[in-house]
């Protein structure tokens, strides 16, 4: 999952994405209205958090215009704004949740795996190839029933590669599902972070394949049984 978090006090964005990124989300954050549109322009993010009291304008105004253009992210509007009519005025608008400050991260990330999950007939609750098994919402991927000791990284690449069984995805779709553009890159994470995971799935008897298609990305498919 990659969320744009919109917030402007630091503190509260450094506590959001402690608690986020170790959980294999991308995170990318931005302080403003101006630079939220900026990001959804260039993004396809799964979700948006966004705060409504922002240095250069309303959240509200962003949300509306968000809804207005089509964007299909989920968005949580995270805001100090407790009043009735306001949550009121944030869901007519077209969030899809309201969350009020103080909050608890743990909360916030509940609340973040449910929207994920929207429509329950498009997103199954579990991804499966072969005898491989993965579980978005319990972040475990298992053969057989054997756990897989993965990263967190290598947890959302295979995630991404189980939602596209069977399609080649590129190296590049691949960095820009797993790393918020504040993160740094080396060149060959991703070969790395693939090396690993044909081995643990190797290790397990997973009946998955992992192709390289050269210039092209990845593929995973199903392997029959030897």
């Amino acid at each position: 999952m990659r969320v744009l978090y919109v917030e402007d006090d630091s503190i509260t964005a450094d506590l959001v994405q402690s608690g986020l990124k170790p959980l294999g989300i991308a995170v990318d954050w931005v302080v403003s209205a101006d630079e939220a549109r900026a990001a959804t322009r260039s993004f396809a993010y799964d979700c948006v958090v966004l705060d409504l009291n922002l240095p250069d304008g309303d959240g509200l105004a962003v949300l509306k215009e968000l809804r207005a253009s089509r964007y299909a992210a989920r968005i949580l509007i995270l805001s100090a704004r407790s009043r009735l009519e306001a949550r009121i005025a944030g869901l007519d608008a077209g969030a899809d949740d309201y969350l009020t400050k103080p909050f608890d991260v743990a909360e916030l990330i509940a609340r973040l795996r449910a929207l994920s999950r929207r429509p329950a007939e498009v997103a199954p609750s579990t991804l499966s190839c072969g005898n491989l098994e993965l579980d978005p919402t319990g972040l475990q991927a298992a053969v057989e029933g054997k756990v897989l000791p993965l990263s967190r990284r290598e947890f959302a690449i295979l995630e991404y590669l189980l939602r596209n069984t069977g399609r080649i995805v590129s190296k590049q779709a691949i960095e820009d599902r797993i790393y918020g553009f504040s993160d740094s890159v080396a060149s060959n994470s991703i070969e790395v972070h693939i090396h690993h995971l044909r081995r643990h799935l190797t290790t397990a008897g997973a009946r998955v394949v992992i192709e390289t298609r050269r210039g092209t990305g990845y593929l995973l498919s199903g392997a029959s049984p030897s």
